[in-house]
This record gives C-alpha cells, sequence and structure tokens, in this order.
C-alpha cells in the first residue's frame, strides 16, 4: 500500500479542514504537523486528525509527498524560506491563500517553480481555528489552483484529484487572473460591507435608532465584516492593486447612480437595479464561492409563549443541529417571524421538511 505523507504548516481552520478531510476521505495517509502553538497540534493529535505533532520545522518534512502552507499570506513566505532546507524533490508545496501573486513571486526567486502548486480553498466560516475545522466545510466549495510556468504536468494531475478527492470543485486559472477575480467577488465586498457599516455607525442618532432597527437585508448584506480585521488588512496589503483599481470602478458606479438619482432620472435608475437583478439572478449555487454560504430557512410563528421552543424542539428530536435561532424583529424585506440557521444544505432541507409536515410555513433564502 502506498501511504502519502502529508505535512501541515499551520494549522487553523481551513488547514484542519483539509487535514480532516484527507483523515477521513483517504485510505491509506500519514500526516503530520507544526504550528507555533503547541496545544492546537497536540489537540489535533489526541483527535486522531494528525499523526505526528511537531514543534518546529525541522527535517521530518523532508518525508512529505504534499507540504501546505496554511498560516496567514505573509507568515507562509517566512514559513517557506524555513522549509526550503528540507524540500525533498519529490515534494509538492503548496498553499491556501487568498492572495497568490507574493508567493509565486517568492517560489520564482527561490528556485523551487517545479515543485509548487498554489491552492485556495474557497470555503469557510465566521469562526477561525482549528477548533472550528471541519472535513464538511470543503464539500462541493471551489478549490482554485495556480500552477507555475515550470509546473509538471504530472504533478498537476495528482494535485487535481487530491481537491477532487477531498470534495472539492479543482479550476485551474493563471495566479495574476485569480488575484483579480478574488479582488471583485470577495475582497472588494469585504471592504464595502466594512463601509457600509461604518456608515451606519457615523450616521446614527444618539438613541442607536439605525443600529436598533437594522436587521434582514442590512445584517445579510454587512455580515461578512464580522470577518477578522488582521487579516483583511493583510489582504488589502498583499492584494492592494486589484483591490484599489476595483473600487475605483466601483466608486465612479456610485458616482453615476447619485447623479441618476439626483436628476431624477427614473429610466437610468430602474435600468441600474434591473441589470443588476437580471445578472444576480443567473448566479448558480451548485459550490461555495469565497464568501459563505448562510443556510438558513424563515417560519410563520404566532407571537406567543413557548411557539419557538415548540420549533426548536422540533428539530432537536429530528436530531437536526442549529446553528443559530431567533425572532426577526425587521420583516421588512422577510418572510416569516422566525428565522432558523442551520451548519449546512443537508440540515436546510430536512428542517424544511420537517416543518413543513407539521404545518409550518416556512421560506428559504434563493
Amino acid at each position: 500500500m502506498n501511504i502519502k505523507t502529508y505535512g501541515f504548516v499551520g494549522l487553523g481552520l481551513i488547514g484542519g479542514s483539509i487535514a480532516r478531510a484527507i483523515r477521513q476521505r483517504t485510505d491509506a495517509s500519514r500526516i503530520i504537523a507544526y504550528t507555533p502553538h503547541r496545544e492546537t497540534v497536540d489537540n489535533a493529535f489526541k483527535e486522531g486528525i494528525i499523526d505526528t505533532p511537531l514543534y518546529n520545522i525541522g527535517k521530518e518534512f523532508s518525508e512529505c509527498d504534499y507540504i501546505f502552507l496554511c498560516a496567514p499570506v505573509e507568515i507562509n513566505n517566512d514559513n517557506l524560506r524555513a522549509l526550503l532546507p528540507y524540500l525533498a524533490p519529490h515534494t509538492t508545496v503548496t498553499d491556501i491563500g487568498s492572495v497568490k501573486t507574493g508567493i509565486h513571486e517568492l517560489v520564482k526567486e527561490l528556485g523551487i517553480e517545479s515543485q509548487f502548486i498554489g491552492g485556495h480553498p474557497m470555503a469557510g466560516t465566521e469562526r477561525i481555528g482549528f477548533a472550528n475545522s471541519k472535513a464538511s466545510i470543503l464539500e462541493n466549495a471551489y478549490y482554485i489552483i495556480t500552477k507555475t510556468d515550470k509546473t509538471e504536468d504530472e504533478r498537476l494531475r495528482d494535485y487535481v484529484s487530491l481537491a477532487e478527492s477531498l470534495g472539492c470543485i479543482p479550476l485551474v486559472i493563471p495566479y495574476m487572473l485569480h488575484d483579480y477575480i478574488t479582488a471583485a467577488i470577495s475582497h472588494v465586498p469585504h471592504v464595502i460591507s466594512a463601509s457600509l457599516v461604518n456608515l451606519v455607525k457615523d450616521s446614527d442618532s444618539e438613541d442607536h435608532l439605525m443600529k436598533t432597527i437594522a436587521a434582514g437585508g442590512f445584517k445579510d448584506i454587512t455580515r461578512i465584516s464580522s470577518s477578522s480585521p488582521v487579516m483583511w488588512n493583510q489582504i488589502c496589503m498583499t492584494n492592494s492593486a486589484n483591490i484599489s483599481r476595483l473600487l475605483g470602478t466601483y466608486i465612479d458606479s456610485l458616482t453615476d447612480i447619485k447623479e441618476a438619482i439626483d436628476r431624477h432620472d427614473e429610466s437610468k435608475v430602474t435600468e441600474f437595479f434591473s441589470s443588476a437583478k437580471q445578472f444576480r439572478e443567473s448566479f448558480t449555487d451548485i459550490s461555495s464561492g469565497p464568501i459563505r454560504k448562510v443556510y438558513r430557512i424563515n417560519v410563520e410563528i404566532d407571537d406567543k409563549p413557548g411557539n419557538l421552543a415548540t420549533v426548536a424542539g422540533l428539530l432537536s428530536d429530528n436530531n437536526i443541529n442549529i446553528k443559530n435561532i431567533g425572532i426577526v424583529h425587521n420583516r421588512e424585506y422577510e418572510r416569516g417571524t422566525l428565522t432558523i440557521e442551520l451548519h449546512n444544505k443537508r440540515g436546510l432541507q430536512q428542517s424544511g421538511d420537517i416543518l413543513k409536515k407539521a404545518g409550518y410555513s416556512c421560506y428559504t433564502d434563493g
């Protein structure tokens, strides 16, 4: 039996999820891991996710078939330099960063282009760290793969097969295109989300009426503002050219629609919303993108004591794991009194079937 060895430098949410998926989905594997936080690798070892906890970067990594760099983008560069003396010719080095240009440039500088393949699993949750990692996070998520000019075809095929074995949907694209795309669909939206939250914070009255009423649609479009400020600072610093370019385009479009509103140009304003609606409705929903999908169901219930507990109990009795539950006070753009957030699509579908069978009116997003 050909047992492959997988090494991890960093073992947070995504690194931990990849390690768990390898453990669950591959027949023969050995996993070693190093992280500056000794407790993390010790816990991973106790759970049986890794076979060997490491407390420094050393010769053990020379045994690896794959090494995953799973630290923040800028720290990955330092870790790669530390790994350099221990890289065996057969080892494929990869990363999980959401910005690719910097590490590709470093790989070229270090002369290991033939061994490096960039990776970016477009998955995650609002919670971070190994304790929140799950193999299921990767299921049906796009796994972006960026090769170098010297990447061998066989090595690339093996990497694509590995991504597929983890339950992902691999896409091979040039690394500079990756950074431009993620700037548009992930990085700029996070900047915009944060700016909207700050707009309400700075415009609110002393009694915080905006904050009190904000819910439903506003909370949905600004949900991603709960992400790590440190991580997003690093992303903005490492993908600054693409983010700035696209922000400029976005600012121009805002200026354009502002002027149309000032002119009461009904045709222009209608076209603005119609174009967005038509394009938005053309999106498919077959896989995860870089912004976490929410699996949420809204339920009509009477505002009477015990009704919320009844619904929660009904789902619990059917082994449904509820992620979040609460009454929707601002329902201007919502249907349903009660909102329930589930962990995955299966839980969403099962919850809908159970509640409808019990006579409840239910509505799901999208």
